[in-house]
């Protein structure tokens, strides 16, 4: 059975609770543990949910927050079910659905009189 992950990234939490407000804050203590990174690098990892990311670089983030790795990430695994098709049955699943949803023009005719 298929199983999808969802995950949420706290890092802007995380800095949040450390006073730091932009993400150029993060620069130095990276260095400090030896990872050297571009602003925009570091704007990416902050604003955006990472598809992926170096062990080194988040090792020095728990550091820098003093939190665990699993306090940077959390996230859920469901099974996903298998979406079958929709089909309908018969003769009418031939005629395109805008035109089975089309109103059909009524015709107004004079009743005739009996006498």
């Amino acid at each position: 059975m298929r199983r999808e992950v969802e995950y949420h990234w706290h890092v802007r939490e995380l800095m949040a609770r450390m006073g730091m407000r932009n993400s150029r804050d993060l620069v130095e203590p990276l260095r400090d543990r030896g990872i050297t990174l571009s602003e925009s690098q570091i704007y990416r990892i902050v604003a955006q949910d990472p598809e992926r990311i170096a062990f080194k670089v988040l090792v020095a983030l728990a550091d820098i927050f003093r939190v665990e790795v699993n306090d940077l990430v959390t996230y859920t695994a469901t099974d996903a079910r298998a979406q079958r098709p929709k089909k309908v049955a018969g003769a009418a699943a031939e005629i395109p659905l805008i035109e089975a949803c089309r109103p059909i023009r009524a015709r107004i005719t004079k009743a005739e009189d009996d006498d």
